[in-house]
């Protein structure tokens, strides 16, 4: 499968003054069409500062050079992004994996990688599993290209350029649980914002230690809804009795009810574009506190502490 040129490096994007000169109007007026119709819609640069995607905005332009007013225009503009969903759709529904590709790279073309796996293989991905079902042959294959073309994006990731390492427990049945396309999303998010990112099975329990020992995380998210609660307590609590009581974040775990929310652990947004954002702000105001004394190991399984619920308590699950 080829790997698409265009994750070598990040979309063209343009500061406001160079957007608003592309449409001819002012930088206020620039804003004041994205305050009302959310569009374009500005990412940001680490300073703040509003950075726009040259795609969306090159659409917007051809838009208004057929004369229609900002109104239809913004809708003219969104509904040739949307093209890219649709074309995707159909090259997976039709088993093109080379098709499939190119929908991804004209979707790269316009906006940044995560906006292209937020806008465009994550939804179209949703469709054909509720078109054919999440347990037929059509959502397999679909499935297996979309976790295989995240993995490449990943790989190409910029190496880590902040004091950050997310744990990711992958709580998901396999490559074909439908949250493992999220998952697969969260962690290359995480990893495109700077952070080290280690994904480990919630069931694997042995050496966990000496794993964590070397990896040394900031935070743990636990991601996905399969695995039981009692298999994710007690992977957590080996993962705080090996690196200390470090904050940890469910991801698309399904708050059952209001226990989460109120011991500790943190219910992620299910959007991976948010969630990545509220993790990595998990670790700056951990580390932006003083440190606090790290408790020295404790060995799992004593009688006490291997009791199911005593480890709910203990990881706030």
């Amino acid at each position: 499968m080829q790997v698409p040129p265009t994750l070598h490096s990040d979309v063209r994007t343009l500061k406001t003054s160079e957007a608003a000169a592309l449409l001819n109007v002012s930088p206020n007026t620039l804003r004041a069409w994205e305050r009302r119709f959310g569009y374009p819609q500005p990412q940001r640069s680490p300073g703040k500062h509003r950075l726009y995607t040259h795609g969306e905005v090159a659409a917007l332009r051809d838009a208004l050079q057929e004369g229609l007013s900002i109104s239809s225009a913004v809708s003219r503009a969104r509904e040739a992004l949307s093209a890219d969903t649709n074309v995707l759709v159909g090259a997976l529904h039709s088993f093109e994996l080379e098709r499939a590709d190119g929908a991804m790279e004209a979707a790269l073309a316009l906006r940044s990688v995560e906006r292209s796996v937020q806008e465009v293989l994550l939804p179209s991905l949703r469709e054909l599993g509720v078109r054919h079902g999440y347990d037929s042959a059509p959502w397999a294959f679909a499935a297996r290209w979309a976790n295989d073309w995240l993995q490449r994006a990943q790989r190409l990731a910029p190496p880590p350029t902040r004091p950050a390492s997310v744990l990711i427990g992958d709580a998901t049945r396999d490559d074909l649980d439908p949250d493992s396309l999220d998952v697969r999303a969260l962690e290359l998010f995480c990893a495109r914002a700077g952070a080290r990112v280690l994904p480990l099975p919630v069931r694997g329990i042995t050496g966990l230690p000496e794993v964590l020992g070397a990896f040394a995380p900031h935070a743990v998210v636990i991601a996905g809804a399969y695995v039981p609660d009692d298999d994710v307590a007690r992977w957590a609590y080996g993962v705080r009795s090996a690196a200390g009581p470090l904050p940890i974040a469910l991801f698309r775990r399904g708050a059952r009810d209001d226990r989460v929310r109120t011991t500790g652990a943190r219910v992620l947004s299910d959007s991976p574009g948010d969630a990545h954002r509220e993790v990595m702000g998990m670790i700056e105001a951990r580390q932006s506190r003083p440190a606090a004394p790290t408790p020295a190991n404790t060995e799992i399984g004593t009688e006490a502490e291997d009791a199911p619920e005593f480890r709910r308590r203990s990881v706030g699950l």
